[in-house]
Formats: structure tokens, sequence, C-alpha cells
């Protein structure tokens, strides 16, 4: 077994038992904050968080830096949340869907067909909204520093081009373990199925999943492209990643350092956002260029199927207001 995965059975082990000194102890070799992410090392949101360290380590004279452990080294998306809760990770970049189900505030920026541009989302996140969902990652014991851009989200699958809601009828689709992407899928008639991002090229491979739902990057750079041939430009969902720190962590930096931190994260988005742009279109271009079929879908049909959705989610005593701003910002 190697040393990656050694330390993160170790770490996994760790958290669920409570005895965080060991796995914290495997990780110390370096003065340095842990920060994780499922991507691969070149992806935005990981290069990011790197531009983040750069920041901290020349404005703090070396004290504050990160260790950036990419790829899913330390467990999939849910998990890193829970060790950065638990404390045993400082940081953790993972897409909003991975706090929805234990954030309630967070489901607004996963709905589907509410945001209606890029600019729109950034909007959002950048105002009122975005900072009151980051504020409600405290019942967590979470410190939520910034929104990273995500794409737009589409579908793509292994059988055939969808149109209208009704292919994807009985498609097996993965989702993020989310409850808003359940009820997505099951509204769109396909049937939703929950996993995690490193298990869906395997899923994809061996026929236990039809199809998915992410963005140009991701479905690249995972390679997904590989083996799932049929993009659908659904366009349902511009939900955001979310950069979070854990509150034991943060509060054992001095004031001045946990202003540095956060004025770190928030500088980090618009490096981000420009590598997103860039790589965004690369991606379309590779693997549209690698035979991936691309297909238009009635958008109208798609949102009318959805609307239902939303309106039960506009119920929430959380959520109502909170669309209500977003939409206002349109």
């Amino acid at each position: 077994m190697s040393e990656v995965q050694c330390s993160r059975r170790a770490l996994l082990l760790g958290a669920s038992a409570g005895l965080l000194t060991g796995p914290r102890a495997l990780l110390a070799a370096a003065p340095s904050m842990i920060a994780t992410d499922v991507h691969v090392a070149a992806y935005p949101t990981v290069q990011a968080v790197q531009w983040m360290s750069d920041y901290l380590q020349r404005e703090s004279a070396g004290r504050l830096s990160l260790r950036i452990m990419h790829s899913g080294q330390l467990g999939r998306e849910n998990d890193t949340v829970d060790l950065t809760r638990y404390g045993v990770i400082d940081l953790t970049r993972v897409h909003v869907g991975a706090i929805t189900n234990s954030i309630p505030e967070s489901q607004v920026f996963a709905l589907p067909y509410l945001f209606e541009s890029t600019e729109h989302l950034r909007r959002a996140v950048d105002g009122a909204p975005g900072q009151q969902v980051l504020a409600a990652m405290a019942r967590r014991d979470l410190v939520g520093l910034a929104w990273y851009d995500a794409g737009q989200r589409c579908f793509y699958n292994t059988r055939q081009p969808l149109n209208t809601p009704a292919d994807l009828h009985g498609l097996k689709l993965r989702v993020p373990v989310s409850d808003v992407y359940i009820d997505l899928v099951a509204a769109l008639q396909g049937n939703p199925t929950p996993l995690g991002y490193s298990d869906t090229y395997s899923s994809l491979q061996t026929h236990l999943i039809d199809g998915a739902e992410n963005n140009w990057q991701s479905f690249k750079s995972s390679r997904h492209f590989e083996v799932a041939r049929y993009w659908s430009q659904t366009e349902h969902s511009y939900a955001p990643d979310v950069l979070m720190m854990s509150r034991r962590k943060f509060t054992q930096l001095s004031v001045a350092d946990q202003a540095l931190v956060r004025t770190a994260a928030r500088q980090s988005v618009q490096y981000m956002r420009s590598l997103w742009d860039r790589a965004e279109a690369n991606a379309r271009e590779h693997v549209l260029a690698a035979g991936v079929q691309f297909n238009t879908v009635d958008i109208p049909a798609f949102r009318r199927a959805a609307q239902p959705l939303v309106d039960r989610y506009a119920r929430k005593p959380a959520l109502g207001a909170l669309i209500n701003n977003i939409r206002a910002m349109a």
C-alpha cells in the first residue's frame, strides 16, 4: 500500500473513531495547513488554492501555507467535509452538492434553472445570498471562505442524445449525494443514482450507470468523455463550488491571521475565474474534437419539468427569501 493510501486510510479510520491525534500526526511532517480537492492538480480550483497558499506564505513571511492533497487523495467530497468539521483537514474545496443535505441554505445554489448566466451566479455568490450561506456553515463547525465557479452543468450519457425530459426515462444517472440532485433527476423522469465523483468513471465503464451530469471541465479532466459519448446541453444548473475551513483550526489562528486567510481566499476567486473561463472553453473544444456527440435540448420543456421542484423548495423557511433575492439579481 502506498504512503498516500496509508495516510488516507488512517485519516478516515481515525476520524470515524474520533482519534484525531494519530491522523494529524501523519500529516504533520510540514508546518503547512492541509487542503483537499477531488480534482487533478491542473484543475482551476486546485490552482486557485495553490495561489492562495503562495499569497499566505508571502504575506505571513512563511508562517502560513497550504499543503494541497488533490485528486481525491484523502477521500470523496462528503468525506472531506466531515474531516474538515472534525479538524483533521484544515481546508477543503467541494461542490455545493456535498453540503446541501447538512446546510439547508446551500440548497438554493443547487436548484435547477434559478440562474440565468454565469454573471448572474457571480452576482449572487459575491453578494448577500452568498455571504448568508457562507455564514450558515458555522452551525456545522465550518468557516465558509469563498465561492468558486463550477460552470454550466449538463447531462451526458452512454446511450443517446437527450432532447426532452422524456428521453431521460429509465436512464440511471449519477448524481452527487444530495437530495436536491436526486429530486431533480427524478422530476426529469430519470433514475437518480447517488455516487462519489471518483466512482463515476468505473460506473460508466461497467454500465452500473448510463450517464451523469457535470460541467465541461470535469467531463474532460475525469475522462468521462471516453465512455460517455453523448453530451446534451441542458444547462440545468450553475451550482458553484465552495472553499471551507475547519472552525477548530480557524479559531487557533490569531485575529490577524484569520483576516489574512479570509483575504487570501477572497482574492483567489478572481484568479480562479480567469483560469475557469479559459479552461471551460478548452475542455469543450477538446471533447468535441474527440468525437463526443453534442446536441441542444428543449430548454423550456426541461424548465417546466423542474419548476415544481423549485416551487417545493421555495416553501422551505430557509430558502424562500434567498430565492427571491437571487431572482431579483438576474
